[in-house]
């Protein structure tokens, strides 16, 4: 069964969100790494290409209104996906001469150092917010619930001497009630494939315990052969004598190489932590462009818009609601001389979640709405026409194949 509402939001004069932004204004832009270096990507990029120019073209002559858009359905082929689990290709060998200096390559300094970094623990343990603090910009959404994080997000963290990418994965669960819990820990699983070294991220307010579950599930048989970081978050709700009694227990109790404490959400320690990480990357070249691009991940844009949305439904709805959402982002089309428009799709598995999330008139998805478009405006640096559509897929959470199109599957979905 599919219910849909449309809700659009027309801006109103720009004052104070009627819930807290979380989404500082963007100082890096994503990007995609050289489709030319990677032919399956170049496939998917050309593909999307093609489907925005048509769908721009039907709203070039302004001759009806977006809201009575008709539905187009949208068929997804394997080359609208571009994988995570692929490092790009940094042979200096391929390399040509436009590449080197996009590249900002030096080839006549050897001590450069790249490399993949995985992130794991628990959920509601700080990982997002550790990794928000290396990046220097917020990618993770970061709420007080458990279980935020569903996808393994890849992070960017470059320097004159560095680059250090990032795997923030979702929390590792022994219970999985859905067919996404199992596809969430296959991401976990899958982020140490590349991973030169591993942060497993405790909270240092609750007792000590073993960690041995978090490697299993994120590390497996890897684990004997990886550096192992653990970093005791969360420093800041406790007493300093307690930090000690803390870091001895795990030193003593779990087979880590050094143990880190830090505060994430007031970025102490994180310094001690970065250079922890560089001290176990091997000697390289960049993975991905550094001259005067500044950049931070490589998740589309739109991906970020739907972790928007998906985050204001956490903060504003309660109890199951927020995890049996799904935020997708159906159209993107840039218009240079009108806002862009953006509609956004919540998938939710029930008609009673469903009107939770219109509330009384259509009003909580308003406010909903509103909320997200303010952060949306701020992270793309424009103004937006956000429009919202509300549907019913029942049990999605529990459908491989639905999973895997909303990206589950350790793969960017680019449309």
């Amino acid at each position: 069964m599919e219910v849909a509402l449309r809700i659009s939001t027309t801006p109103p004069p720009r004052d104070k969100p009627l819930l807290p932004s979380m989404t500082p204004s963007r100082s890096k832009r994503c990007f995609f790494w050289s489709p030319a270096r990677n032919p399956s990507r170049a496939r998917a990029l050309n593909a999307l290409s093609t489907r925005e120019r048509a769908l721009e073209s039907r709203l070039s002559d302004g001759s009806r209104d977006i809201e009575e858009e008709d539905e187009e359905e949208v068929s997804y082929s394997s080359s609208s996906f571009l994988s995570l689990s692929e490092k790009p290709d940094r042979n200096m060998a391929l390399l040509d001469d436009y590449e080197m200096e996009e590249l900002n390559v030096d080839n006549s300094n050897p001590n450069h150092k790249s490399g993949y970094v995985a992130v794991l623990g628990k959920p509601n343990v700080g990982k997002s917010t550790l990794s928000n603090q290396m990046i220097g910009q917020k990618l993770s959404i970061v709420t007080d619930k458990p279980q935020t994080t569903r996808h393994r997000i890849l992070g960017i963290c470059s320097g004159p001497e560095y680059q250090v990418i990032l795997y923030d994965t979702p929390g590792v669960i022994g219970k999985k009630m859905h067919k996404l819990d199992s596809m969430m820990m296959g991401n976990v699983r899958s982020a140490a494939i590349n991973a030169d070294c591993v942060l497993v991220v405790v909270d240092a307010s609750k007792l000590p315990q073993k960690i041995d579950e978090v490697l299993e599930e994120g590390v497996g048989n890897l684990k004997d052969g990886l550096p192992v970081l653990l970093v005791l978050n969360k420093k800041d709700l406790i007493k300093p004598g307690e930090i000690a009694k803390r870091i001895e227990w795990y030193e003593k109790f779990t087979e880590v190489d050094e143990v880190i404490p830090v505060s994430s959400k007031y970025g102490q320690g994180v310094d001690d932590v970065k250079e922890w990480i560089l001290s176990k990357l091997p000697f390289g070249p960049a993975y991905y462009p550094k001259a005067g691009q500044d950049i931070a991940s490589e998740h589309p844009e739109r991906f970020f818009i739907a972790e928007i949305v998906r985050e204001k439904i956490f903060m504003q709805y309660r109890n199951e609601v927020p995890y049996a959402c799904q935020a997708n982002v159906v159209n993107y089309i840039s218009r240079p001389t009108s806002k862009d428009y953006i509609m956004v799709e919540i998938v939710v598995e029930k008609n009673s979640q469903k009107m939770i999330l219109i509330g009384k008139e259509g009003k909580a998805l308003k406010i909903l709405a509103t909320a997200a478009r303010l952060d949306i405006e701020d992270f793309l640096q424009k103004k937006v026409f956000l429009e919202v559509e509300v549907t019913v897929k029942e049990n999605w959470r529990q459908n491989e194949g639905l999973l895997k199109h909303y990206g589950y599957g350790g793969q960017i979905r680019v449309i």
